[in-house]
């Protein structure tokens, strides 16, 4: 019994240090995906689906929750967004080729009509990120249209 108490004690030790070294936050100030929005152009309707949907884990701003100062959940979720800049960053679509920027809005709209975007870790804390079929019908004709510039 002595060895749990002993394990248990040093957990805790590590779960209160980890508090005080946080991950850093993805919080751009300005604009940050004037570029992406001014070149292809969603609808006011597919801006807001973008908003509660993508920007959180997509761009360099995120707009944390309250237990995002909480950790390992500060450490979740910093990995999480890491991993979805990695993958598509609309605030670095001025620095895509052509070729990328087709390639992104082909992967958006796989992604969002198979559903696996947003991802279901996200939407069970953000209810405005489940998308319905109008707003997934939305969004899948304005990737395609803004594609077509490319």
């Amino acid at each position: 019994m002595k060895i749990v108490k002993k394990i248990a004690i040093a957990l805790l030790v590590v779960l209160i240090g980890m508090q005080f070294y946080r991950p850093e936050k993805n919080q751009a100030e300005g604009d940050y995906v004037a570029a992406f929005e001014a070149e292809t152009e969603p609808s006011a309707q597919v801006k807001k689906i973008l908003r509660s949907a993508c920007y959180d884990c997509h761009s360099a701003h995120t707009v944390y929750p309250w237990y995002n100062n909480v950790a390992p959940v500060s450490y979740w979720l910093s990995d999480h967004i890491k991993d979805g800049k990695k993958h598509l960053n609309f605030s670095d679509w001025e620095n895509y080729t052509a070729k990328k920027k087709d390639h992104k809005l082909e992967e958006v709209v796989e992604e969002v009509k198979k559903g696996g975007m947003p991802l279901k870790e996200y939407t069970w804390t953000h209810g405005d990120a489940r998308l319905t079929q109008e707003q997934i019908i939305a969004l899948v004709t304005w990737a395609d249209g803004a594609r077509a510039k490319y």
